[in-house]
Protein backbone atom coordinates (compact mmCIF):
# COMPACT_ATOMS: atom_id res chain seq x y z
CA UNK A 1 0.00 0.00 0.00
CA UNK A 2 1.54 3.59 -1.15
CA UNK A 3 2.05 6.19 1.79
CA UNK A 4 -1.26 8.05 0.39
CA UNK A 5 -3.20 5.36 0.79
CA UNK A 6 -2.47 4.76 4.06
CA UNK A 7 -3.12 8.12 4.50
CA UNK A 8 -6.25 7.80 3.08
CA UNK A 9 -7.06 4.85 5.25
CA UNK A 10 -6.17 6.58 8.13
CA UNK A 11 -8.08 9.82 7.04
CA UNK A 12 -10.87 7.78 7.40
CA UNK A 13 -10.48 5.87 10.41
CA UNK A 14 -10.03 9.06 12.65
CA UNK A 15 -11.56 12.01 10.51
CA UNK A 16 -14.30 10.02 8.90
CA UNK A 17 -15.27 7.32 11.90
CA UNK A 18 -16.12 4.92 9.49
CA UNK A 19 -16.66 1.20 10.17
CA UNK A 20 -14.10 -1.27 8.95
CA UNK A 21 -15.76 -2.78 6.41
CA UNK A 22 -16.17 0.42 4.57
CA UNK A 23 -12.86 1.73 5.19
CA UNK A 24 -11.74 -1.46 3.42
CA UNK A 25 -14.34 -1.04 0.37
CA UNK A 26 -13.28 2.34 0.00
CA UNK A 27 -8.70 1.09 0.26
CA UNK A 28 -9.48 -1.83 -2.17
CA UNK A 29 -11.80 0.35 -4.84
CA UNK A 30 -8.71 3.15 -4.78
CA UNK A 31 -5.94 0.18 -5.03
CA UNK A 32 -8.49 -1.02 -8.02
CA UNK A 33 -8.03 2.75 -10.00
CA UNK A 34 -4.37 2.45 -9.15
CA UNK A 35 -3.95 -0.63 -10.90
CA UNK A 36 -5.69 0.19 -13.83
CA UNK A 37 -3.93 3.76 -13.85
CA UNK A 38 -0.45 1.87 -13.66
CA UNK A 39 0.71 5.58 -12.89
CA UNK A 40 0.90 7.70 -9.54
CA UNK A 41 -2.25 8.42 -7.93
CA UNK A 42 -1.89 12.11 -8.49
CA UNK A 43 -0.89 12.42 -11.80
CA UNK A 44 -4.62 12.05 -12.95
CA UNK A 45 -7.38 14.16 -15.10
CA UNK A 46 -11.24 13.60 -15.84
CA UNK A 47 -10.00 11.30 -18.40
CA UNK A 48 -8.47 8.85 -16.74
CA UNK A 49 -11.46 8.18 -14.23
CA UNK A 50 -13.82 7.97 -17.04
CA UNK A 51 -11.83 5.15 -18.53
CA UNK A 52 -11.89 3.41 -15.48
CA UNK A 53 -15.13 3.74 -14.75
CA UNK A 54 -15.93 2.53 -18.38
CA UNK A 55 -16.09 -0.93 -17.42
CA UNK A 56 -18.55 -0.94 -14.75
CA UNK A 57 -21.98 -1.84 -16.27
CA UNK A 58 -23.73 -1.67 -13.34
CA UNK A 59 -24.73 1.48 -12.15
CA UNK A 60 -24.59 0.97 -8.54
CA UNK A 61 -21.03 -0.52 -8.66
CA UNK A 62 -19.77 2.65 -10.72
CA UNK A 63 -21.50 5.18 -8.46
CA UNK A 64 -19.38 3.19 -5.67
CA UNK A 65 -16.49 3.30 -7.37
CA UNK A 66 -16.86 7.04 -7.96
CA UNK A 67 -17.78 7.88 -4.26
CA UNK A 68 -14.71 6.31 -3.19
CA UNK A 69 -12.47 8.24 -6.14
CA UNK A 70 -14.26 11.56 -5.17
CA UNK A 71 -13.80 11.12 -1.49
CA UNK A 72 -10.03 10.42 -2.03
CA UNK A 73 -9.19 13.60 -3.87
CA UNK A 74 -11.53 15.62 -2.02
CA UNK A 75 -8.99 13.93 0.89
CA UNK A 76 -5.87 14.47 -1.21
CA UNK A 77 -7.29 18.48 -1.97
CA UNK A 78 -7.66 19.04 2.18
CA UNK A 79 -4.13 17.75 2.80
CA UNK A 80 -2.90 19.96 -0.04
CA UNK A 81 -1.67 16.15 -1.94
CA UNK A 82 -2.97 17.68 -4.62
CA UNK A 83 -5.61 20.63 -6.35
CA UNK A 84 -7.62 17.71 -8.51
CA UNK A 85 -11.11 17.84 -8.35
CA UNK A 86 -13.25 15.23 -9.53
CA UNK A 87 -16.57 16.75 -11.13
CA UNK A 88 -18.19 13.48 -12.69
CA UNK A 89 -21.83 13.15 -11.87
CA UNK A 90 -22.83 10.10 -10.52
CA UNK A 91 -24.85 7.94 -12.83
CA UNK A 92 -28.66 7.41 -12.32
CA UNK A 93 -29.85 4.65 -10.59
CA UNK A 94 -33.89 3.66 -11.23
CA UNK A 95 -35.98 3.83 -7.90
CA UNK A 96 -37.13 0.02 -6.95
CA UNK A 97 -39.02 -0.67 -4.16
CA UNK A 98 -36.84 -2.76 -1.39
CA UNK A 99 -38.51 -6.69 -1.33
CA UNK A 100 -40.06 -7.15 1.75
CA UNK A 101 -41.70 -10.41 3.70
CA UNK A 102 -45.49 -9.49 4.92
CA UNK A 103 -45.83 -10.23 8.53
CA UNK A 104 -48.25 -12.82 8.69
CA UNK A 105 -45.42 -15.24 6.57
CA UNK A 106 -42.51 -14.67 8.98
CA UNK A 107 -44.79 -15.25 11.64
CA UNK A 108 -45.86 -18.25 10.00
CA UNK A 109 -42.33 -19.51 9.65
CA UNK A 110 -41.57 -18.93 12.69
CA UNK A 111 -44.35 -20.85 14.25
CA UNK A 112 -43.57 -24.00 11.53
CA UNK A 113 -40.06 -24.18 13.26
CA UNK A 114 -40.43 -27.39 15.77
CA UNK A 115 -39.07 -26.50 19.20
CA UNK A 116 -37.77 -29.96 19.19
CA UNK A 117 -34.23 -28.57 20.08
CA UNK A 118 -32.29 -25.55 21.49
CA UNK A 119 -30.78 -24.80 18.06
CA UNK A 120 -34.45 -24.39 16.95
CA UNK A 121 -35.35 -22.38 19.68
CA UNK A 122 -32.52 -20.41 18.80
CA UNK A 123 -33.36 -19.78 15.16
CA UNK A 124 -36.60 -19.25 16.30
CA UNK A 125 -35.48 -16.34 18.54
CA UNK A 126 -32.78 -15.01 15.87
CA UNK A 127 -35.86 -14.83 12.76
CA UNK A 128 -37.92 -13.10 15.28
CA UNK A 129 -35.45 -11.01 16.85
CA UNK A 130 -34.36 -9.51 13.40
CA UNK A 131 -37.89 -8.74 12.60
CA UNK A 132 -38.64 -7.21 16.10
CA UNK A 133 -35.78 -4.42 15.90
CA UNK A 134 -34.90 -4.08 12.50
CA UNK A 135 -30.72 -4.53 13.18
CA UNK A 136 -28.20 -5.29 10.87
CA UNK A 137 -27.04 -8.33 9.98
CA UNK A 138 -23.30 -7.53 12.01
CA UNK A 139 -25.12 -5.55 14.78
CA UNK A 140 -27.01 -8.97 15.34
CA UNK A 141 -24.44 -11.35 15.62
CA UNK A 142 -22.57 -9.10 18.31
CA UNK A 143 -25.09 -8.58 20.49
CA UNK A 144 -24.68 -10.17 24.00
CA UNK A 145 -27.60 -10.82 26.21
CA UNK A 146 -26.37 -8.03 28.58
CA UNK A 147 -27.41 -5.79 25.75
CA UNK A 148 -31.07 -6.52 26.35
CA UNK A 149 -32.37 -4.35 29.38
CA UNK A 150 -36.07 -4.95 30.15
CA UNK A 151 -37.94 -4.44 26.43
CA UNK A 152 -34.90 -2.50 24.84
CA UNK A 153 -31.83 -3.71 23.02
CA UNK A 154 -28.86 -1.67 22.89
CA UNK A 155 -27.08 -1.87 19.45
CA UNK A 156 -23.57 -1.37 20.58
CA UNK A 157 -21.20 -2.42 17.20
CA UNK A 158 -23.39 -0.18 14.76
CA UNK A 159 -22.54 0.85 11.85
CA UNK A 160 -20.34 4.41 11.91
CA UNK A 161 -19.60 3.44 15.87
CA UNK A 162 -23.00 4.89 16.74
CA UNK A 163 -24.36 3.79 19.40
CA UNK A 164 -28.67 3.40 19.37
CA UNK A 165 -31.52 1.68 21.62
CA UNK A 166 -34.44 0.37 20.18
CA UNK A 167 -37.36 -1.47 21.73
CA UNK A 168 -38.64 -5.46 21.32
CA UNK A 169 -41.44 -6.60 21.12
CA UNK A 170 -42.72 -8.92 23.80
CA UNK A 171 -43.11 -12.20 21.39
CA UNK A 172 -39.61 -11.91 20.45
CA UNK A 173 -38.69 -11.36 23.91
CA UNK A 174 -40.50 -14.25 25.02
CA UNK A 175 -38.72 -16.73 22.49
CA UNK A 176 -35.58 -15.29 23.48
CA UNK A 177 -36.07 -15.75 26.66
CA UNK A 178 -37.33 -19.67 25.57
CA UNK A 179 -34.11 -20.12 23.81
CA UNK A 180 -31.66 -18.78 26.75
CA UNK A 181 -33.66 -20.64 29.67
CA UNK A 182 -32.84 -23.74 27.27
CA UNK A 183 -29.39 -23.41 26.40
CA UNK A 184 -27.00 -25.78 27.62
CA UNK A 185 -24.38 -23.97 28.94
CA UNK A 186 -24.50 -19.79 29.82
CA UNK A 187 -22.85 -17.24 27.31
CA UNK A 188 -22.55 -13.77 27.24
CA UNK A 189 -23.11 -13.93 23.65
CA UNK A 190 -26.50 -13.95 22.64
CA UNK A 191 -26.61 -15.97 19.49
CA UNK A 192 -24.28 -19.15 19.49
CA UNK A 193 -23.60 -22.04 17.49
CA UNK A 194 -23.31 -25.37 18.26
CA UNK A 195 -19.98 -25.17 19.32
CA UNK A 196 -21.44 -22.12 21.78
CA UNK A 197 -18.95 -19.76 19.90
CA UNK A 198 -20.63 -16.08 18.69
CA UNK A 199 -22.73 -17.10 15.14
CA UNK A 200 -21.22 -16.51 11.96
CA UNK A 201 -22.59 -13.58 9.51
CA UNK A 202 -22.93 -17.04 7.01
CA UNK A 203 -25.15 -18.83 9.60
CA UNK A 204 -27.51 -16.49 10.36
CA UNK A 205 -27.54 -15.78 6.06
CA UNK A 206 -28.61 -20.03 6.15
CA UNK A 207 -31.02 -19.63 9.01
CA UNK A 208 -32.97 -16.87 7.06
CA UNK A 209 -32.52 -18.88 3.53
CA UNK A 210 -33.86 -21.85 5.17
CA UNK A 211 -37.11 -21.08 6.74
CA UNK A 212 -37.66 -17.78 4.90
CA UNK A 213 -35.62 -17.77 1.45
CA UNK A 214 -34.65 -14.56 1.99
CA UNK A 215 -31.44 -13.13 3.38
CA UNK A 216 -31.55 -11.53 6.74
CA UNK A 217 -31.63 -8.19 5.25
CA UNK A 218 -34.64 -8.67 4.22
CA UNK A 219 -36.02 -8.82 7.67
CA UNK A 220 -34.80 -4.94 7.80
CA UNK A 221 -36.88 -4.31 5.19
CA UNK A 222 -39.56 -5.66 6.63
CA UNK A 223 -39.05 -4.22 9.73
CA UNK A 224 -39.59 -0.55 8.09
CA UNK A 225 -41.93 -1.66 5.94
CA UNK A 226 -44.37 -2.87 8.75
CA UNK A 227 -43.48 0.77 10.59
CA UNK A 228 -43.76 2.78 7.44
CA UNK A 229 -47.38 1.21 6.86
CA UNK A 230 -48.01 1.59 9.92
CA UNK A 231 -48.01 5.04 10.39
CA UNK A 232 -44.36 5.48 11.68
CA UNK A 233 -43.02 9.31 11.27
CA UNK A 234 -39.92 8.62 9.07
CA UNK A 235 -37.58 10.25 11.27
CA UNK A 236 -38.56 7.73 13.85
CA UNK A 237 -37.59 4.66 11.63
CA UNK A 238 -33.83 6.54 10.44
CA UNK A 239 -33.07 6.54 13.72
CA UNK A 240 -34.42 3.28 14.78
CA UNK A 241 -32.55 1.41 11.92
CA UNK A 242 -29.33 3.77 12.47
CA UNK A 243 -29.18 5.68 9.66
CA UNK A 244 -26.81 8.71 9.70
CA UNK A 245 -28.92 10.35 6.68
CA UNK A 246 -32.62 10.66 5.96
CA UNK A 247 -32.22 9.92 2.47
CA UNK A 248 -31.63 6.78 3.16
CA UNK A 249 -34.66 6.22 4.01
CA UNK A 250 -36.40 7.82 2.14
CA UNK A 251 -36.92 5.02 0.44
CA UNK A 252 -39.34 3.45 2.03
CA UNK A 253 -41.88 6.20 1.41
CA UNK A 254 -42.43 4.64 -2.31
CA UNK A 255 -43.46 1.41 -0.03
CA UNK A 256 -46.22 4.08 1.45
CA UNK A 257 -47.25 5.59 -1.70
CA UNK A 258 -47.45 2.14 -3.87
CA UNK A 259 -49.35 0.90 -0.53
CA UNK A 260 -51.80 3.53 -0.59
CA UNK A 261 -52.81 3.31 -4.59
CA UNK A 262 -53.14 -0.42 -3.74
CA UNK A 263 -55.73 0.69 -1.11
CA UNK A 264 -57.91 2.90 -3.29
CA UNK A 265 -57.62 0.29 -6.22
CA UNK A 266 -59.06 -2.24 -4.44
CA UNK A 267 -61.68 -0.29 -2.44
CA UNK A 268 -62.61 2.88 -4.18
CA UNK A 269 -65.43 2.25 -6.00
CA UNK A 270 -64.41 4.34 -8.79
CA UNK A 271 -61.56 2.17 -9.48
CA UNK A 272 -64.15 -0.83 -9.90
CA UNK A 273 -66.01 1.20 -13.14
CA UNK A 274 -64.19 0.70 -16.40
CA UNK A 275 -64.17 3.32 -18.89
Amino acid sequence: MSDLTQAFREYLTINKGLSQKSIQAYINDIKQFETFLKKELLNVDTTDIIEFLKSFKNARTLNRKLSSINSFYSFCKEFDFSDFEVNIPSSKIQNSLPYFLEHETIIDAVNNIKPSSWLNLRDRALILFLYATGVRVSEAINTDVNDIEGSWLRVRFAKNQKERVVPIAKIALDEIKNYLKNRPKNCSELFVNYKFNRISRISVFKITKKYLNVSPHILRHSYATSLILGGADLRVIQELLGHSSLITTQIYTHIQKSHLKDTINSYHPLSKVLI
